[in-house]
């Protein structure tokens, strides 16, 4: 199978996915008791004004109706008015969207270097004190609640000794990094033990692979068939697994954002429930399952040009 080939199809089987999402997140509004007619003019608007507004909506059309007048505004990329703030959703999203990304790709980078560092460490010197101590704090990493780490740590760091900020985004870069800190690390501490687990049990499943002994009867040296052949073929899992935890790291930093108060996807998506903003809820939820479908995506791809099965 040529790459081309096996990229026409991922990006082909996208579409139905797509199509499936946006299908169950209208139904699943449309299940939500509430009339947004009559949250929009408040309890005391009259039935006529309130039958007004839902013409003026379109609630008052038959279901496929919304659904296909919703998705071709979707298409166009408008997600609607929001209730409470009264500016487009696909605005709200743009302006909230940098913070939850920038907390995410911080995440990253503070838990693959560890976690591959770890992971090596601890195939490396399988079954000794090394190995054991790692997997013991991996056990003990995943047994830690996020929204509790986070608040301990926010009381310690932040309100006794004063080290980073109690909340906020911060200015620049260098601001940035001071504020979510803290936030990171909370999130990285789950993240990091669950990929050690997994790039361990790959590389010890590895090398007792048929192919590393026939590079050692060649006369190769250890060093050469962990780097070229062992850690490569150990990274496939470990990468799709990365690449789940990345697309629940998109929609999954809500917990995090409300305890740092972070103006983040999050805690708009947290406002919008309080308040049965539908179009937010809605546009929101659309945006993280097209965040996951892209993520998987590119996994996919990168999985793709490591995996030798597939050819160029």
């Amino acid at each position: 199978m040529t790459r081309a080939y096996w990229l026409l199809q991922r990006l082909t089987q996208l579409l139905p996915v797509l199509l499936g999402i946006s299908v169950i997140c209208f139904a699943l509004l449309q299940m939500i008791p509430g009339d947004p007619a009559r949250i929009i003019l408040g309890s005391r608007a009259s039935p006529e004004a309130v039958a007004a507004m839902r013409d003026r909506l379109g609630l008052d059309q038959p279901a496929l109706q919304q659904y296909l007048t919703y998705m071709s505004k979707v298409i166009r990329g408008d997600f609607g008015e929001s209730i409470s703030y009264k500016v487009p959703v696909s605005k709200l999203i743009l302006e909230h969207a940098p913070v939850t990304g920038f907390l995410a790709v911080y995440v990253i980078a503070l838990a693959v270097p560890i976690a591959l560092i770890l992971g090596m460490l601890a195939a490396r010197y399988r079954g000794t004190w090394v190995d054991h101590l790692i997997r013991m704090l991996s056990v003990l990493g995943m047994t830690m609640p996020v929204f509790w780490l986070a608040i301990l740590m926010l009381r310690l760091f932040s309100i006794d000794l004063g080290w980073f900020p109690v909340s906020g985004y911060g200015q620049g870069f260098l601001g940035h990094l001071h504020h979510l800190f803290l936030p990171a690390v909370s999130i990285s501490i789950w993240m990091i033990p669950v990929l050690v687990r997994n790039l361990r049990a790959s590389i010890v499943q590895q090398s007792v692979a048929d192919y590393v002994l026939a590079g050692r009867a060649k006369g190769l040296t250890e060093r050469h068939i962990f780097t070229h052949h062992i850690l490569k073929n150990a990274s496939l899992p470990t990468l799709n697994l990365f690449g789940v935890l990345v697309a629940y790291l998109i929609g999954g930093t809500v917990i995090v954002e409300l305890v740092y108060a972070l103006p983040g996807l999050g805690l708009l998506m947290f406002n919008a429930i309080l308040g049965r903003d539908y179009p937010i809820i809605q546009g929101l939820t659309l945006f993280y399952a097209l965040a996951t479908v892209v993520i998987t995506l590119v996994t996919d791809i990168l999985s793709g040009l490591i995996d030798p099965r597939v050819k160029a």
